[in-house]
């Protein structure tokens, strides 16, 4: 074999290797007891589409990691006393998916999800001490 199919069957390699530590993320996040679907559009963005990711409750927090990303750590982390849930629309007229308007630290955030998982994050928000109460308007 030449140098050119060594390259070729390195960068091979490299993909598969890559696509089954994505896999392995995406399965691991996904079946976190406390884990559901979200996708956001974050603060200040008041257009474009929002990006699939997976929420995670955390104490007093929740984490939120990007679907497409090999990275470990959540790309966002909201704490629980500066998350208020303002609004909730269907997503679309046969959808059981609510696009919730948020307010996080004055700031306006969008998430995504299942009327399920909206049913746990308002009873979440809800369940917090009196001190850290998020509010569901």
């Amino acid at each position: 074999m030449d140098t050119v199919g060594w390259v070729l069957l390195g960068v091979v390699l490299l993909g598969v290797l890559l696509a089954a530590l994505a896999t392995s993320r995406t399965r691991t996040l996904t079946g976190r007891v406390g884990s559901f679907d979200c996708a956001v559009r974050h603060p200040g963005r008041t257009s474009g589409a929002l990006t699939p990711g997976v929420a995670h409750y955390g104490v007093g927090r929740l984490d939120w990691w990007r679907v497409r990303s090999l990275s470990p750590r959540p790309a966002s982390t909201w704490q629980r006393s500066e998350l208020r849930v303002v609004d909730r629309e269907p997503v679309g007229p046969h959808s059981e998916h609510l696009l919730v308007h948020c307010w996080y630290s004055g700031e306006p955030l969008e998430l995504e999800m299942s009327s399920a998982a909206y049913a746990g994050l308002t009873s979440w928000l809800e369940a917090a001490p009196p001190r850290e109460h998020g509010i569901v308007a």
